[in-house]
C-alpha cells in the first residue's frame, strides 16, 4: 500500500481513534519474553486487511471530493 503523506494535512483524530479501534482487538497486553511491561501486536489476518485497505480508500476518496469537483488533480 502506498503511503499519501500529501493527505497527511486532511488527517483528524477523530479518523486516527476510529483505525485504532479497528485494530485493538489485536493488541495483546501481556509481555512476551520479559517484563518490560509491553503487549503485542498480532497478525492481521486477510479479511482485516482488506478491510484496513477498504477504509483507507474511502478517507481517500472523502478527501479528494471536493478537489475533483473543483477540478484541482491534486487533493488541495
Amino acid at each position: 500500500m502506498k503511503l499519501r503523506t500529501d493527505l497527511v494535512k486532511h488527517a483528524t483524530p477523530e479518523e486516527a481513534l476510529k483505525e485504532a479501534l479497528a485494530n485493538n482487538h489485536r493488541y495483546k497486553p501481556e509481555p512476551l519474553f520479559s517484563k518490560t511491561g509491553t503487549g503485542s501486536l498480532s497478525s492481521a489476518t486477510t479479511e482485516e486487511c482488506a478491510k484496513e485497505v477498504a477504509r483507507s480508500t474511502e478517507r481517500i476518496r472523502k478527501v479528494l471530493r471536493p478537489s475533483a469537483r473543483n477540478g484541482n488533480k491534486n487533493g488541495g
